[in-house]
């Protein structure tokens, strides 16, 4: 056999035997039908499952899902009908449409190369920007896919780029609003600037938790539903606005325990944190609910 044609070879049963073996580790991207049952969020966000999910339709008032081909459009009912609602919401307000980033795969879990958390059935990430065409009609598949986030962070001074501002604002103050919602993550620099407003103004801010990266998104957590008594709450969010507690992110005396943080999130997105005893069941679950 010629060495060029050995060596496509060798690359391509070794790319096999690496999917094959990741496959084994983490089981879940392979699934695309959800798990029979009642809709149950099981488990933590960042290691846990979800039965019953219920998949966003593609478009719908006020949004449109990104990156289709994923299969990341997966969550537990109280999950879609947020996003409906939020839809329908900025709708109402005029603000265009939300693109919408990754929810979960079908039965949750975790994801190859990326999120450590979306696993419960329970996050959902919204991005910043749209193209003004999105307004319009509807974004061409070839557009869903190819179509990548944008900041809305100047970085270099410190501030939310000014043409996106507003609207920044009101789809954040929209999304808080909703009492399903847990936390929302989004950048310091944008935290930072909304803690500007006057001190009568800032009640709802507290919702709003800084962290790395989320300059193009911001990320929607919501609370463990009624209906899972699995699901692993995250300790409360404070009640106060969170605007004294920003000095860790932009204090060079901190640099070292940022750093640490997000080493620490890292991990938990390169190694498998093992899911719950109880979500076994779901991988063995091959039927697609009614």
């Amino acid at each position: 056999m010629h060495f060029k044609a050995w060596l496509a070879c060798v690359l391509v049963l070794g790319s096999s035997a690496l999917a094959l073996a990741d496959a084994a580790i983490n089981p879940w991207g392979a699934f695309k039908t959800a798990a029979q049952g009642e809709a149950r969020s099981i488990g933590d966000y960042s290691a846990g499952c979800v039965q019953g999910a219920h998949a966003l339709p593609l478009h719908g008032k006020g949004y449109q899902v990104m990156h289709p081909s994923r299969a990341r459009y997966f969550g537990h009912p109280q999950l879609i009908a947020f996003v409906q609602t939020l839809g329908r919401a900025v709708q109402r307000e005029k603000l265009g449409v939300m693109l919408l980033g990754d929810l979960s795969q079908p039965r949750g879990g975790r994801a190859s190369g990326g999120h450590a958390s979306h696993q419960s059935g329970l996050d959902i990430d919204i991005w910043f920007w749209h193209p003004k065409r999105a307004e319009r009609t509807p974004l061409s598949t070839q557009e869903t896919e190819s179509l990548k986030a944008r900041t809305v962070v100047d970085a270099k001074n410190g501030v939310i780029e000014a043409e996106l501002k507003s609207w920044v604002t009101h789809m954040l103050r929209l999304a808080v609003a909703d009492a399903r919602v847990e936390r929302i993550f989004v950048h310091p620099i944008i935290k930072r600037e909304l803690c500007a407003l006057p001190a009568d103004d800032r009640a709802w801010l507290h919702k709003l938790r800084p962290w790395h990266g989320h300059d193009d998104h911001f990320h929607v957590r919501l609370a463990c539903p009624k209906d899972s008594p699995q699901c692993t709450p995250q300790e409360a969010v404070g009640s106060g606005d969170g605007c004294d507690e920003l000095d860790f992110w932009f204090s060079k005396e901190k640099r070292a325990e940022r750093e640490q943080a997000q080493k620490t999130y890292q991990s938990k997105v390169i190694t498998s944190r093992k899911w719950p005893t109880e979500c076994d069941a779901l991988l063995e679950n091959t039927a697609a609910p009614p």
